[in-house]
């Protein structure tokens, strides 16, 4: 099952963002078979970023809440919240239904 995690930064977290990076990709490596997209959402202005999304393939509602949780950058507090959601695959490439 498909899940979209949302997460949104602090305001003027940019130095929490950047100290757990590292942490943050290692983490992402070491789960890289669940990823199915992600990246981080910058502003809307161009400067800087205003948190992250991806979209994960995890067995229940549970455990993607445990994977979203169990990120560096969730554990440092980067982020104001984190909207984890089930999704269901309608149209595009790349994923199968």
């Amino acid at each position: 099952m498909y899940f979209i995690i949302l997460c949104t930064d602090k305001p003027d977290s940019g130095d929490v963002r950047a100290a757990n990076r590292d942490a943050h990709i290692t983490y992402l490596k070491a789960h890289a078979d669940d990823i199915r997209l992600g990246g981080a959402t910058p502003n809307p202005d161009g400067d800087g970023v205003s948190g992250s999304f991806l979209l994960i393939e995890a067995a229940s509602y549970d455990d993607a809440k445990a994977w979203a949780a169990g990120d560096p950058f969730a554990k440092a507090g980067l982020f104001r919240d984190v909207e984890v959601r089930p999704w269901n695959f309608g149209i595009g490439s790349g994923l199968s239904k």
